[in-house]
């Protein structure tokens, strides 16, 4: 049934990106100057989880270096290089400028002193789940390099701003920013539809399966596709020729169940601490969260960072949030 495993994977970038006109038509007009010499600049992509931030970024940035080779594109995880210094040795190892860099050893300002010195080809950097940043400051760094253009990708614009200095904000607000909301249940069903052309056997997913996960997604792209790829490896499993609505219905709760690990998995040890926290002792206001995660770690971050750590978990459906802001409280989302 399944012919090509990699097509039904959320990380898949196709050859042509289905209802995201308006937002490429942008970034490429943005881009475009940049790739005949131009200043880089800073571009702003938000959106909730599943809009298809992620995939837009590296498709237009994936667009561009095949359009003007000349450019490099660099994606940059920030779940996994959420440290200034992190997401800093990333770009100079993928410009082969990091060879002698030692981790424990080489000071944070010889690692902005070589991108200062950069002269090389023009480089689009891709900031995914920049809003995981444990500073911003790289925001700033990025944005005073001529021979860098930086997407900045986050699910909220506002609490993004919220962490920036006056400086960084007035020269951000200033750039451009691209919105993008959850997909309708209709074009749901043509990326899946699209996906099961390449991905499975000709007859192995009727209209009305592709239907229901659509309805059943609610907009969220990467659960749309963590459903179909689910009961895809299902049917696979009990040897059936197709994807019937039995099939579908035993295979969602394990998509979202492995969607939900994923997130955890990816999680920085400060962020974990926030969610175990939750789970052993919610519902806690924000403060006393705080108190429980102050006491757990040697080097703890500040409040305001640990509240973008819950916006983050309550985005990605690990926790839930109850009551106004005054009186919020959040308490662990339970196992479906």
């Amino acid at each position: 049934m399944i012919r090509d495993a990699e097509v039904l994977d959320e990380g898949f970038v196709p050859n042509d990106l289905q209802h995201r006109d308006a937002e490429l038509t942008h970034l490429e007009s943005v881009l475009r100057p940049f790739a005949d010499g131009a200043s880089g600049q800073s571009v702003i992509i938000t959106g909730p989880t599943g809009a298809g931030k992620t995939v837009t970024a590296k498709y237009v940035s994936n667009q561009l270096t095949e359009a003007a080779p000349a450019v490099q594109a660099i994606h940059l995880n920030c779940w996994r290089s959420h440290t200034q210094f992190r997401a800093f040795y990333r770009i100079l190892d993928e410009l082969g400028l990091a060879t002698d860099i030692h981790r424990g050893s080489t000071p944070h300002d010889e690692l902005i002193s070589r991108l200062e010195a950069y002269d090389g080809n023009p480089v689009v950097v891709v900031l995914d789940e920049a809003d995981q940043l444990d500073s911003t400051d790289i925001f700033y760094d990025l944005h005073s390099l001529p021979k860098f253009a930086q997407l900045i990708v986050a699910n909220d614009r506002d609490q993004l701003f919220g962490r920036l200095n006056s400086r960084l904000q007035s020269r951000l607000q200033s750039g451009e920013h691209v919105t993008m909301s959850r997909y309708a249940p209709d074009e749901l069903v043509s990326i899946l539809s699209v996906r099961v052309r390449w991905g499975l056997d000709a007859g192995a997913v009727s209209q009305e399966i592709l239907e229901r996960i659509a309805d059943a997604a609610a907009g969220d792209a990467r659960v749309a596709l963590g459903m179909l790829r689910r009961a895809a490896n299902y049917a696979v499993r009990e040897q059936r020729d197709e994807i019937t609505f039995d099939v579908l219905e035993a295979a969602m709760p394990d998509a979202r169940a492995q969607i939900r690990q994923r997130n955890v998995d990816a999680l920085n040890d400060h962020q974990r601490a926030v969610l175990d926290t939750i789970r052993a002792y919610g519902p806690l206001s924000p403060q006393e969260i705080y108190s429980h995660y102050e006491q757990q770690m040697d080097d703890p971050n500040q409040l305001r960072t640990v509240k973008s750590y819950l916006s983050k978990l309550t985005e990605y459906r690990l926790i839930e949030a109850e009551g106004s802001t005054r009186d919020r409280v959040y308490r662990p989302v339970q196992s479906s």
